[in-house]
């Protein structure tokens, strides 16, 4: 199933944080936690799906993503503790996207 989102992974509660933007969100974090390209996530090992955020069309995901790339580090904890206060990682969850 194809739905953009933006999605924020970590690499552990309070790491590393990448900010991204898919219409695949379960394919996109298999490719990030099997290190499928290099580059950053590789790197860091940064493999947890923290937070992620569906939109209507892929403009939107797109102009979400550059928003938060722009925010603070706090401001990006503060979203991904309003909705996972835990830092769980979401991935085994994504299959009722699939």
């Amino acid at each position: 199933m194809r739905v953009p989102c933006v999605y924020l992974l970590a690499s552990q509660a309070y790491g590393t944080l990448y900010c991204g933007v898919t219409a695949d969100l379960v394919r996109r974090v298999w490719e990030h936690r099997n290190d499928f390209a290099p580059g950053f996530t590789s790197s860091y090992e940064v493999h947890r799906l923290v937070w992620f955020e569906l939109h209507g069309t892929m403009i939107d995901a797109i102009e979400r993503e550059k928003r938060i790339k722009k925010w603070r580090r706090a401001w990006k904890i503060n979203l991904i503790e309003a909705s996972n206060p835990h830092w769980t990682d979401l991935y085994p969850r994504l299959s009722v996207l699939d």
